[in-house]
């Protein structure tokens, strides 16, 4: 038995390092296989990065026209409100100067009223100083203070005939 023990031993030493190696075998496979499997799916996720960097990079080129557009827009509205205000100003100008014309206009219609009231004042005043010196001279008053208005005689006009004019004729009016 001596001699077949250490061979038994030797042959066990064997079986126990080949079993070990086709366990380490086994965990080399598999963990190529999850090594394969991690590879596929980093590569899948690394084509999910890029195709997501394209799309942000479309986005911010978006993103930058939509500013310029929004930038574009507010200095129109800038310029817009700066036009209104210089339409409104010109308009208050406008505005104050036909007020000051209207005022103008008034002020000229009262003092030719007072005018015209002074005048007939001044006519009573003078048809008072005649009467009363026609009175003082026994001289016939030539009015009695009714006035009759004698109407007024409308020229006649000439009635001119519609001559059609021809063809190629030219109307000198």
């Amino acid at each position: 038995m001596a001699p077949s023990v250490p061979r038994t031993r030797a042959a066990a030493a064997l079986r126990m390092k080949q079993i070990a190696l086709d366990n380490q075998d086994r965990t080399i496979r598999r963990l190529r296989a999850q090594l394969a499997t991690e590879r596929r799916g980093l590569a899948t996720t690394k084509k999910e990065l890029e195709d997501t960097q394209v799309a942000l990079e479309a986005s911010h080129k978006v993103i930058a026209g939509l500013t310029e557009i929004g930038l574009s827009m507010s200095k129109k509205i800038e310029r817009m409100k700066v036009k209104k205000q210089n339409v409104r100003a010109n308009h208050v100008g406008c505005h104050q100067k036909f007020q000051a014309r209207i005022h103008e206009a008034e002020d000229s219609m009262q003092a030719q009223h007072l005018l015209i009231k002074a005048l007939v004042d001044e006519k009573d005043s003078l048809l008072q100083t005649i009467h009363g010196l026609q009175e003082a001279n026994n001289a016939p008053a030539p009015f009695d203070g009714e006035w009759e208005e004698e109407p007024e005689e409308e020229p006649e006009e000439e009635e001119i005939e519609d001559i059609p004019l021809g063809e190629g004729e030219i109307d000198d009016d």
